[in-house]
């Protein structure tokens, strides 16, 4: 039996979620509420369009060809605030042998969560900040439910990419991203940490939403600290993904 969830938007020949061309699924619904979110429309869980999971496989089939070495994924607002609805979507994508990846903050309580990172293929887990009370100050939640994730990947062998955002004055502390490195070392599940360059494009969409965007004077990174960013993660033996800030604008942040 299909499952009816709520989809904000879908890219349908996306390069920035996860390896290779990819269809991405934003879904609608989110926990947090991060200041610097490129999407503050996906926040409402009944904003989306309500769309039957096995209409969304045949719409993602028609796509095979050109997704065939990625794959799919799930990202949101937080998908997991929907955990019905993507563990249907996972189960049936995985059936017609494609590759699945969850983009998640991990803000949901494990005994919702495990069933979705059980199924899915690779986890994309966006640590906001290791510092609890800055990731409370950044999103409204502190981090305990994303540690616990990444906890619960490792003692399953789930591969992990962890996400992280540059903000200055913020996340792009030195001290605090050397803590931050220390800690990831720790975690065989991780294949790679990438690192996101904070940008203002979602601005706008506050401003339509009538939100106020706290970050407006929060500049961007500029070259030499996204820099100092890699090279504490290298130093620490880990694998980098550097978006550049080209790139980024284009991709989602929050």
């Amino acid at each position: 039996m299909s499952v009816i969830g709520s989809v904000h938007s879908v890219e349908s020949l996306g390069t920035l979620d996860g390896p290779g061309l990819r269809y991405v699924v934003f879904l609608q619904g989110c926990s947090l509420r991060c200041r610097y979110c490129h999407n503050p429309d996906t926040w409402n869980l009944k904003g989306g369009k309500p769309t039957a999971s096995e209409d969304l496989v045949k719409e993602i089939l028609g796509y095979r060809n050109f997704i065939a070495k990625g794959g799919v994924t799930i990202s949101g607002g937080e998908p997991l605030k929907q955990p019905e609805f993507t563990l249907d979507l996972i189960n049936r994508l995985k059936r017609e042998g494609l590759h699945t990846a969850l983009d998640t903050a991990g803000s949901v309580p494990l005994q919702l969560s495990k069933p979705v990172l059980d199924a899915a293929d690779l986890i994309l887990l966006d640590i906001k900040s290791l510092d609890d009370r800055m990731c409370f100050s950044l999103t409204g939640m502190g981090n305990a439910l994303t540690l616990s994730t990444l906890a619960y990947c490792q003692s399953i062998g789930k591969k992990v990419w962890i996400r992280h955002v540059l903000v200055p004055g913020w996340t792009l502390d030195e001290h605090l991203l050397q803590a931050l490195a220390s800690f990831l070392t720790a975690f065989s599940c991780i294949e790679q940490v990438e690192l996101l360059p904070y940008h203002r494009m979602g601005r706008y969409k506050w401003e339509q939403l009538k939100l106020h965007y706290s970050f407006k004077d929060v500049p961007e990174p500029d070259a030499k600290q996204l820099a100092m960013a890699r090279s504490v993660f290298e130093e620490q033996g880990l694998k980098v993904l550097m978006t550049s800030l080209g790139e980024e604008k284009e991709s989602k942040v929050g």
